[in-house]
């Protein structure tokens, strides 16, 4: 589930049954390889662009049951036909990022929705499809999870983004809270700051909290493995409290100890 290469969140991990490691690989791989094309690097935006189009051409080579070009491409289709998967997650995901290549910044908290629909969301979904467990209640809270894991990301690599001169910080709550640009310039913690930061994280973990009975719908390991996924979210939300909102020098982040704490929690899981 995308966030920050998704270090903060185990992928693929030995929780998971065997059978569905290596799927989950090959979609991490393709959506984190096409992610680096529209984020890394000093290409050109339209350099970046062309290089997801290019994604897409290979997708629709995947579609028409030809062989597309590269191994990573092969793969996919490999596991996209084993396991009976829809190519439109796939190409959400490029849709994605391949706003990220002129889009900087948002106007509303709707228009952040929507591209985390598209960046985050397909994942979720993608791993229910492997679940077998698509009904619209789990398809939900999936998109509940996957969107509030994308926007956890926003907000501890503001300093991060701003480098890139984007911002995610919906345009219209900045101006609620009396933020501006200068103020993400200068690293700077105000009073207003401190409030805007804890309405997003308020919203945020109240997403999160509202898909947080998923890990009890999939059963064994696997719902497992989603309780530290939602663990891990609200942790980091909490450490972003903890550090009064300092994203620009304080950059939370889950350490060895923290994960040893949510595996514990996630034993006597109570959502």
């Amino acid at each position: 589930m995308p966030v920050d290469h998704y270090e903060n969140f185990p992928v693929a991990s030995v929780l998971l049954p065997k059978r569905l490691r290596y799927p989950i690989e090959i979609i991490y791989a393709f959506a984190r390889s096409a992610d680096d094309i529209a984020d890394e690097g000093d290409a050109s935006p339209d350099e970046r662009l062309a290089g997801l189009n290019q994604y897409l051409h290979e997708l629709d080579k995947i579609e028409q049951g030809i062989t597309p070009d590269g191994e990573l491409f092969r793969q996919l289709k490999n596991v996209i036909a084993q396991h009976e998967l829809p190519i439109k997650p796939f190409r959400d995901l490029i849709s994605a990022f391949s706003q990220d290549t002129h889009t900087l910044r948002y106007a509303s908290h709707d228009a952040l929705l929507d591209y985390c629909s598209r960046s985050a969301d397909p994942v979720g979904f993608l791993l229910l499809c492997l679940y077998r467990r698509t009904n619209s209640e789990n398809i939900r809270m999936s998109n509940a999870i996957c969107t509030s894991l994308q926007m956890i990301n926003f907000w501890q690599d503001v300093a991060i983004d701003w480098k890139k001169n984007r911002i995610y910080i919906p345009q219209e709550d900045m101006l609620r809270f009396n933020v501006t640009e200068d103020d993400i310039a200068a690293a700077t913690v105000t009073d207003a700051w401190r409030s805007l930061m804890q309405f997003e994280i308020n919203r945020t973990r109240e997403l999160m909290l509202s898909g947080a009975a998923l890990p009890r719908a999939i059963p064994g390991r696997i719902g497992h493995e989603l309780r530290l996924v939602v663990l891990g979210g609200l942790k980091i939300l909490d450490l972003i409290e903890s550090v009064d909102y300092d994203v620009f020098e304080r950059r939370p982040v889950l350490k060895k100890r923290d994960w040893l704490g949510l595996c514990l929690r996630s034993l006597v899981y109570k959502y």
